[in-house]
């Protein structure tokens, strides 16, 4: 835990504090911001207080005393509830406006933590509470140089097993193939070279492709045949501690595809190139870039094109050491999500048009610094030919 570095962000935001809560380990980001690993299961609550200005303070029950015991400042231990919200209102004291993993109407899921209950509690002392999921994204969702690399080393093998898986179809399409060869070659591939993964990858063919979270099963999967569409979508990362995916969505099609499929993959291109524009331009500008912004500038495009409602997903999600990480999404249809893009952010661009027969989606990865946005991987200028 970097204390100077969270206080100084918490005067600048206006904050007399940020306030820790958890039980039963329900808050990974805690742990995660703080910097340490329970040497055992909770079961007790814990609130750990970091003000603006001077020392932390924690509150621990006395069975699990220790809890806290690898965190700075002084501790407050309690044992009956009544014991426990006199601490609680004892670091509260003077504190008028305080963070916690909270999010108004849950527009943001990814840091709505805490219980409604406590919240109250919390409250009831006269506190006001603001959601933490600034804070979150600057001390989780930033990448540092050395997570930064691991997700470029993940992105230059999972781009030649995506190469790879459609040589594979390529070469097996004459003698037959279907959607689970595929992914099991691209899992056992992923194995050896010292890649993990926490589900996927997706191998969807024509109207499964037409499915955003499709995944083939034994009941589902099907045969790939001359003239269908092939969607990928795998994600990745180093088998080891702290590293951070790559995630990328190609799609091909078996033959020469016809207008009416090509005309689609256009689209998405365009809209994708639209999203990639808008943050380059304003990061390259030193502009205040928003997530909500750049699912504006995908869509709008994709909307122009007439197929608006068949984009039925946000453009893009953060990425971190979880595939779907913390920082702020590129996001204005599933939630109006007006989190800044910060520098050390990577999330996707994954835009999509989902038809009944078939479905195309374009995912490339972007990750932003203080003076440049850039793609982290290979770009689909076109259809794969199968």
């Amino acid at each position: 835990m970097d204390l100077a570095r969270i206080q100084e962000a918490l005067r600048r935001e206006n904050l007399d504090g940020w306030l820790f809560f958890d039980h039963h380990q329900r808050d990974p980001l805690a742990y995660r911001v703080l910097g340490f690993q329970p040497h055992r299961h909770v079961t007790r609550r814990w609130y750990y207080m970091i003000p603006a200005d001077g020392e932390p303070v924690g509150i621990v029950h006395r069975i699990e005393s220790g809890i806290l015991n690898s965190t700075p400042g002084t501790k407050i231990p309690y044992s009956s509830w009544r014991e426990q919200h006199a601490a609680l209102e004892k670091v509260l004291k003077g504190k008028h406006r305080i963070a916690m993993q909270y999010s108004p109407g849950c527009a943001v899921p990814y840091v709505a933590m805490v219980d409604a209950g406590t919240v109250e509690l919390v409250r009831s002392y006269g506190v006001d509470i603001v959601t933490s999921s600034e804070l979150i994204q600057e001390f989780e969702a930033c990448l540092t140089d050395a997570q930064f690399e691991s997700h470029m080393e993940a992105g230059r093998i999972v781009d030649r097993v995506r190469e790879g898986a459609f040589y594979l179809i390529r070469e097996r399409l004459a003698t037959g193939i279907d959607e689970i060869t595929v992914r099991d070659w691209v899992l056992e591939e992923f194995r050896k070279a010292g890649l993990s993964t926490d589900s996927g990858p997706i191998v969807g063919v024509n109207a499964h492709a037409g499915d955003p979270h499709y995944e083939p099963m034994p009941e589902t999967n099907a045969p790939i045949h001359p003239g269908d569409v092939v969607l990928l979508d795998m994600w990745a990362k180093l088998d080891r501690p702290g590293a951070v995916y790559y995630d990328i969505t190609w799609t091909g099609f078996c033959g020469d595809a016809p207008d009416h499929v090509r005309n689609v993959f256009e689209i998405v291109r365009g809209a994708r190139d639209a999203a990639i524009e808008k943050v380059t331009t304003a990061i390259a500008a030193g502009d205040d870039l928003r997530g909500y912004q750049v699912d504006d500038a995908c869509r709008a495009f994709i909307q122009a094109s007439g197929y608006g409602d068949k984009f039925v997903h946000r453009t893009g999600h953060s990425i971190g050491e979880e595939v779907h990480g913390t920082g702020a999404n590129m996001d204005n249809l599933e939630t109006h999500d007006e989190r800044r893009v910060l520098p050390g952010a990577l999330f996707s661009v994954e835009p999509g048009i989902y038809l009944p027969e078939f479905g195309i989606r374009s995912e490339i990865n972007m990750f932003v610094s203080k003076e440049k946005a850039i793609v982290t991987g290979a770009i689909q200028r076109d259809l794969v030919r199968i």
